[in-house]
């Protein structure tokens, strides 16, 4: 006859209040397969203990505790669950089934946790609840089933593995008698299949239904009386189809992802109240990042209305060098010998001028500019009709207007612009072009108009020399050595550095740099939004495993291993966080629809799936982080502690 438990000088002791309080003593036990035992005494004497190291949920002070002829001190803590989940039944007094769950749901749960076959394990567990009288009432939860029922649910679960070892602690406590009669003919039945039972009771009634009856006083055994009787039949071994590791794995997270759905609704105020923080953070970190994007967009666009890749050319030392207007600094010569250099594209000299335009009646000041015919190609300015100055050298008598001043001159005597004469002070001159409206504001609240810059010099400065020089250069040049080798060239050909340069890339580098360094600060700040949610979803998290702490019980009684316990809270942290991310990023959108409104047209939010897919990211990753603490602090929660929590 094989001895499938053994106890060798079992103790334990809880502390109690500062005190050792000793409840088992020096206990010695030996039960045999197939056996049905009793453990009785009075409330106190340790049987409860007793059952709970027979099952492996707690663990002796002293001695050695073997089943199935392993020495359970040497299982880990994983071990010990694979001896729950596949060997031992538990049968309790409360049932501790639970609440969510439909019958055949709580029965199926130590062979999902065994890796069963899906489709196996719902068979059997349908099987033994038929078998048990329950046949019909299989999607009823808990709540909904009688005393007796739930309690034959308690058993068929026990036996969904195999059940080769049945701990039933009060199992007829809870029942009416009728009820509890009913269950321990079914215990009887068990053991005659082969099952090995024992129940822990302090009834003798209850007891004397057992083959043998052992007595327990101060954690002391003080009798065993009866025979040692085996089963009538050997408990055929487990015949369970176990199914691959993806589709195991695939069950236990469907499971836990089932079970952190109801934990959400059970509690959805609180639910709600934690998804907030995680919502307005992912909107503001993406709300900040599309509005700084939109605005570096707008600037970008602005900085290329002054033309692409430009470098301009004044004359004087620096902007405060008074003799700036008697000096030869720069002329149309110096323009020619930069047209000749490989990296620049085009140049445009140029000269400013101002007086009043006039035409049919109507004057207004006007900036004149007068430019080379590559001007509009040097600056990215756009001809809507005509074209540039056929000669730029011989003064003729041309000008460009823009559609400002096309509507402000023409538009009321409803002529065509192109062709007619204007005067610019007392020089006429003949409309050959007209330009997009003019972004790049020379003289605000002024007509802009473009003459050849020979015309302005010589027609109305009456000076040989230049304003400045526009220089584009080509797309796949170097700025910085560009603007060297212009500097180089300038100094060599006037023996002195008398002029100065203004970079628009430089700009445009600067206002980025400024734009990153604003949207870096704003996202920090809106990351600020972000953490203290995480932190909500973590202490939410805390309280969820503390209310939770008997289900916890529950399922590590049953065989669930530290992993599972984890999943199933990390799933559910990650889960409130992806809800709050998919509905931070679509209040973004919304936010950004309405900044974009507010703003009048001055920017655009712009969105790209980049930044909603790293908001989404980052919100997988604040669940997995701050979702970590609290489901470890579940996995390693004690058993014994966790079941009797209510």
């Amino acid at each position: 006859m094989r001895n499938i438990i053994e106890l060798k000088g079992i103790s334990r002791t809880y502390g109690n209040g500062g005190q050792a309080l000793t409840v088992l003593k020096n206990v010695d036990l030996t039960i045999a397969a197939g056996e049905m035992v009793a453990i009785i005494g009075a409330s106190g004497s340790g049987k409860s203990t007793l059952m709970n190291i027979m099952g492996c949920l707690d663990v002796p002070d002293s001695g050695d505790y073997y089943i199935g002829g392993k020495n359970a001190a040497h299982l880990s803590p994983d071990e010990l669950a694979r001896v729950r989940r596949e060997h031992i039944g538990f049968i309790f007094q409360r049932y501790h089934l639970m609440p969510d769950l439909s019958a055949l749901g709580n029965v199926e749960i130590p062979a999902i946790y065994a890796n069963s076959d899906r489709e196996n394990r719902r068979l059997r567990a349908t099987a033994l609840l038929g078998r048990l009288g329950l046949e019909g009432r299989e999607h009823h939860k808990p709540g909904e089933l009688s005393g007796g029922q739930q309690q034959r649910v308690s058993i068929a679960r026990s036996l969904i593995n195999g059940g080769e070892i049945i701990l039933a602690d009060e199992p007829t406590g809870a029942l009416d008698s009728q009820s509890g009669q009913e269950v321990l003919a079914i215990l009887n039945e068990l053991n005659q299949r082969g099952h090995t039972v024992v129940m822990v009771t302090h009834d003798m009634k209850v007891a004397r239904h057992a083959k043998r009856i052992i007595e327990l006083r101060d954690g002391e055994i003080i009798a065993d009386s009866g025979s040692r009787v085996t089963a009538t039949e050997t408990l055929p071994p487990s015949s369970r189809i176990r199914q691959s590791r993806w589709q195991t794995l695939l069950d236990r997270t469907r499971e836990s992802l089932q079970m952190a759905l109801k934990a959400m609704n059970a509690h959805r105020l609180r639910t709600t109240l934690t998804m907030t923080g995680i919502v307005f953070g992912i909107a503001a970190v993406v709300t900040v990042v599309a509005l700084g994007e939109g605005a570096k967009q707008k600037t970008l666009e602005n900085i290329k209305d002054l033309g692409t890749n430009v470098v301009s050319i004044y004359p004087g030392r620096n902007f405060f060098d008074d003799s700036i207007e008697n000096i030869r600094t720069l002329v149309p010569a110096d323009a020619d010998a930069l047209a000749k250099q490989g990296f620049i594209d085009s140049v445009s000299p140029e000269v400013s001028a101002s007086d009043n335009i006039r035409f049919l009646g109507k004057t207004a000041t006007v900036s004149i500019n007068g430019v080379g015919q590559d001007h509009f190609r040097v600056n990215g300015i756009e001809l809507l009709q005509g074209a540039t100055f056929s000669d730029d050298r011989n003064a003729l008598q041309e000008v460009i207007i823009d559609e400002d001043a096309r509507k402000a001159l023409f538009d009321d005597a409803g002529l065509q612009a192109l062709g007619q004469i204007v005067f610019l002070g007392s020089v006429p001159a003949r409309v050959v072009g007209i330009t997009k409206s003019n972004n790049r504001s020379y003289a605000p609240n002024r007509i802009t108009v473009w003459m050849p810059y020979s015309t302005v010099m010589y027609r109305m400065v009456g000076k040989p020399v230049l304003t400045s020089i526009s220089v584009r250069l080509k797309d796949n040049v170097d700025n910085e050595a560009a603007v060297s080798a212009i500097s180089q060239l300038l100094t060599q050909r006037h023996g002195v550095k008398d002029f100065q340069l203004y970079n628009f890339e430089q700009i445009r580098k600067s206002i980025e740099r400024t734009s990153m360094t604003f949207s870096i600060l704003i996202l920090m700040v809106a990351s600020i939004s972000l953490m203290i949610g995480s932190i909500g979803v973590m202490n939410i998290m805390l309280v969820s495993v503390t209310e939770r702490t008997h289900e916890i019980g529950v399922r590590m009684a049953v065989g669930a291993r530290r992993s599972d316990i984890m999943q199933q809270f990390m799933i559910e942290a990650i889960l409130v966080c992806l809800i709050g991310g998919a509905l931070g990023i679509a209040l973004s959108y919304a936010a950004g629809a309405l900044f974009t409104a507010l703003a009048g047209g001055m920017f655009t939010a712009i969105y790209s799936w980049q930044a909603a897919a790293a908001a989404f990211f980052c919100s997988t990753l604040i669940g997995m982080i701050f979702g970590y603490l609290p489901a470890r602090k579940a996995a390693r929660m004690d058993p014994v502690v966790s079941l009797v929590s209510e």
